[in-house]
């Protein structure tokens, strides 16, 4: 089986998956306890999606591929 991801939680007594999946007896797992965020990393997330938003906005306009002045030769999207 190859490595995915899965999401669960802790409900005070056993860990829980979120999405059913069929494991083989003695699959090994890794298990990450994600911490949940105290209010000044709650402030610097809001601050950083704030200047996020001010430099992304619904009105930011489309630039035509004439507007490059040089190629980029690696670029294979567009």
């Amino acid at each position: 089986m190859e490595m995915i991801v899965l999401r669960a939680h802790f409900d005070g007594e056993q860990i829980l998956l979120d999405d059913p999946i069929e494991l083989q007896p003695n699959a090994r797992l890794l298990v990450t306890v994600i911490p949940e965020p105290d209010a000044e990393q709650i402030a610097w997330l809001r601050f950083a999606t704030k200047g996020l938003n001010a430099a992304y906005s619904d009105d930011e306009p489309e630039y035509e591929l004439t507007a490059i002045k040089e190629p980029n030769p690696a670029y294979e999207g567009g």
